[in-house]
C-alpha cells in the first residue's frame, strides 16, 4: 500500500494557501473549488504552480484510520516567489523540517488505511510526530482518470 518510509530534511519554500476549517462531511465539496480557486489567485499575479497541491491538516486526531468529524487545514501549493494576499489566498511557506516521508499509490478511499501502516512504522522506529501532517497530491484525478496510478506522499513533521 505504501512505499518504503524515509526519514529526511526539507527545505524551506514559498507557498500559497487557503485555509480551511469545515466539517468532515463537507470536505469532499470544499476541496475541489478551493484548489481552483488558489490556483486561479496565484495564476493572476503571474505565477504558475511550482508543484503538486498539497493539504497541511494542522491538528489531526490520533485516530488517522477514521475520518475526522472536524478538519482544519490549509489547500497549499507551492510558488517561486512569494504570493500577496488576494481574496481567502495568503502567503505562507513550507518550514524547513525533520520529516518521516512515504508514498501511497492508490485512491482517496485508502488514505487513512495508508496513513495507519505510516503512522504504525514511525512509531516502531522510536520518533515523535508533530500534530500536523502533510499531504502531498503528486498524481491524482487532475492527471489520469485510473486511480491506481494516483500518487499521494505522505509526510509527518518529527519532534526528535
Amino acid at each position: 500500500m505504501i512505499e518504503q518510509p524515509e526519514i529526511t530534511h526539507l527545505n524551506t519554500r514559498p507557498t500559497a494557501i487557503i485555509h480551511l476549517q469545515l466539517p468532515g462531511a463537507e470536505m469532499p465539496k470544499q476541496f475541489g473549488p478551493a484548489v481552483g480557486e488558489l490556483i486561479a489567485a496565484i495564476v493572476a499575479q503571474g505565477q504558475p504552480p511550482a508543484g503538486p497541491v498539497f493539504a497541511h491538516h494542522l491538528r489531526m486526531d490520533p485516530d488517522l484510520c477514521s475520518v475526522p468529524d472536524h478538519f482544519d487545514f490549509e489547500v497549499s501549493v507551492p510558488v517561486n516567489l512569494p504570493v500577496a494576499a488576494s481574496g481567502r489566498m495568503k502567503p505562507s511557506r513550507w518550514p524547513a523540517m525533520k520529516v518521516a516521508k512515504t508514498t501511497y499509490w492508490g485512491p482517496y478511499e485508502g488514505l487513512s488505511e495508508a496513513w495507519g501502516e505510516f503512522m504504525s512504522w514511525i512509531e516502531a522506529q522510536g520518533h515523535k510526530p508533530a500534530l500536523d501532517l502533510y499531504e502531498c497530491y503528486v498524481t491524482g484525478p487532475h492527471s489520469s482518470s485510473d486511480p491506481s496510478t494516483w500518487r499521494t506522499e505522505l509526510i509527518r513533521p518529527l519532534l526528535d
